[in-house]
């Protein structure tokens, strides 16, 4: 007769069990030693060894020949606890014994001294069930225990156990077992079985185990029918196989690609996915991708294991915290509202809109998102401009006989323009007025010289004052420059959100700061937007209008 393999693998001894050192080596040391408690209380989540090791213990206590403070599992004591013909070692179930006349029943068999073994034990599991008229009961026999009696009560919710019991208790947490672990057991079984079990399925089986073996156990039998186990076998003996298009809707939501999104969401409502299910899906992967992004190293216990590692370090590169923490929020709202009795395709459909075209939305996380990408957008350009300059210097030195670093920028376009037919009588009459400031140029400072300087000043001192978000864009040539006229110093910004961030209290400080600072006395600070010159003859114009003999009609 087959046996489910979580049945036929359960720990024998300590030693068997996986993941839980720190409580077994405790229990082997109380073994050989003798310092046994009267009461114990593991606590844990599903499936991490706390009713095996009960067993065990009650095993190894009664062991005619305990080997290392494991039971020796041969002698007559191991074999009669192990199929249940020795009455003394008792295991009840407190979600169908909960009432207080079956802890009265069992208070008054305690008494009586063991007939074959050495201690009586009574192993309670999910003693959190027990009424209050029964964990009355039970503590009568705990406060005087007889010395032979001993309890081992398990427990998946630690609040729910009255303080009286837990103070009478020796306790041990069973934690979640590591992925790795739970992988490395897991592909143990599947080798003892003669299961062809591919490593990365081992690890998926793992990570969807979510730290229990008895989970891993299961899952892993249930993909029994498969020849060669690998990961996509793992993900259709599931049903996981449509968290591949979740993946695939997320990134087209990432893109802003609301027609695709919505085509995507049609497939699968058309193949029968509930929109629930769907926004379950996708939240959780939103989740895993924030676990991955904000703890990359220490973050995979905590992963739910329905997606690949290469799959959320992929999405963690390409989106922002703000951008995950705003879509998470969307989707549990969108779920939430399900419950009033809200359509689900239409309502799933909204949420889908709504991560897509986040400006739609007016709450702060949608603000939040935008902001970010904003910053993300305006780091990349600022990066790229420090690049180009870098690359311009070093080939400024690779040359040094190169005539462009001889010449000054405006003595190049002077003498370029010298060189070209000037096709009309302005056009010359600018290339002599041109000609002729840069021949002045050199003999007294222009104020815009001066400004250029400091600017330069004014900057370097922000950099350790401004907030960085803020430092990005008035340190980009292309959003905003510096101009010194008189005792005011203008800032022009090429739109109204850059405005907006220089404009901020905390921002036009700064600037003033740095500006005494540099300049050596305090000026006034003005934010203004400067709108694109143009394309014409406007510039030549304005050169023009600065000779009093012109005249324009």
């Amino acid at each position: 007769m087959y046996q489910a393999l979580y049945r036929k693998w359960r720990p024998r001894t300590f030693d068997d069990v996986v993941g839980q050192e720190h409580i077994t080596d405790t229990l082997k040391n109380q073994i050989i030693s003798g310092r046994l408690s009267h009461a114990y209380l593991f606590i844990g989540t599903r499936g991490t060894g706390k009713t095996s090791c009960a067993k065990i213990l009650a095993k190894a206590v009664n062991c005619e020949h305990s080997e290392n403070g494991n039971p020796c599992n041969k002698c007559r004591s191991c074999l009669g606890i192990d199929d249940g013909s020795i009455m003394d070692v008792v295991e009840l179930d407190a979600a169908s014994n909960n009432g207080v006349d079956n802890v009265r029943a069992l208070r008054d068999e305690a008494v009586f001294s063991p007939a074959i073994v050495k201690k009586r034990v009574y192993i309670i599991d999910e003693v959190h069930m027990l009424s209050t008229s029964a964990f009355n009961a039970l503590l009568k026999i705990l406060e005087e225990p007889p010395g032979h009696l001993m309890f081992i009560l398990a427990t998946t919710e630690l609040h729910k156990v009255p303080a009286t019991i837990l103070s009478r208790c020796q306790r041990h947490s069973f934690k979640r077992i590591e992925p790795a672990a739970l992988a490395k057991r897991i592909s143990y079984v599947a080798e003892q079985e003669s299961m062809k079990l591919e490593p990365n399925a081992a690890e998926l089986l793992a990570r969807l185990a979510d730290g229990s073996l008895r989970d891993g156990l299961s899952l892993l039998d249930q993909c029994s029918g498969y020849e060669t186990i690998s990961a996509e076998n793992v993900l259709s003996a599931m049903g996981l196989a449509g968290n591949l298009r979740v993946a695939e809707l997320l990134e087209t939501i990432s893109k802003g690609d609301t027609g695709k999104a919505l085509t995507i969401f049609g497939g699968l409502w058309s193949d029968g996915k509930a929109p629930a299910t769907m926004l379950s899906e996708l939240g959780s992967l939103m989740r895993d991708i924030l676990m991955t992004k904000v703890a990359p190293k220490g973050g995979n216990e905590l992963l739910s294991g329905g997606f690949d590692r290469g799959t959320l370090d992929r999405f963690a590169k390409n989106m922002t915290a703000e951008e995950l923490i705003y879509g998470l929020d969307s989707v549990q709202a969108h779920i939430g509202s399900l419950r009033d009795g809200r359509d689900p395709k239409t309502t799933a459909e909204l949420c889908i809109i709504e991560l897509c075209e986040p400006q739609f939305g007016d709450s702060i996380d949608a603000l939040k998102k935008r902001i970010a990408k904003l910053e993300e957008l305006i780091g990349n350009q600022a990066l790229s401009h420090k690049d180009t300059v870098t690359k311009e210097a070093d080939n400024e030195m690779s040359n040094p006989w190169n005539d462009s670093v001889i010449q000054e920028p405006p003595k190049q376009a002077a003498a370029f323009a010298e060189t070209e037919k000037a096709e009309t009588a302005e056009e010359v009459f600018e290339e002599e007025f041109e000609a002729g400031n840069e021949r002045n140029s050199d003999e007294v400072p222009s104020e815009e010289a001066l400004t250029g300087g400091f600017w330069t000043d004014i900057l370097a001192d922000l950099k350790h004052t401004m907030q960085p978000g803020q430092y990005i864009i008035i340190s980009n040539d292309s959003m905003a420059k510096g101009e010194l006229q008189g005792d005011t110093l203008t800032v022009n910004v090429t739109n109204s959100f850059v405005k907006g961030q220089l404009e901020q209290t905390q921002s036009m400080e700064c600037i003033k700061a740095a500006a005494q600072k540099a300049l050596g006395r305090a000026v006034r600070i003005k934010i203004a937007e400067v709108k694109p010159a143009q394309a014409g003859s406007t510039n030549k114009i304005d050169s023009l209008s600065k000779f009093g003999n012109v005249k324009f009609e």
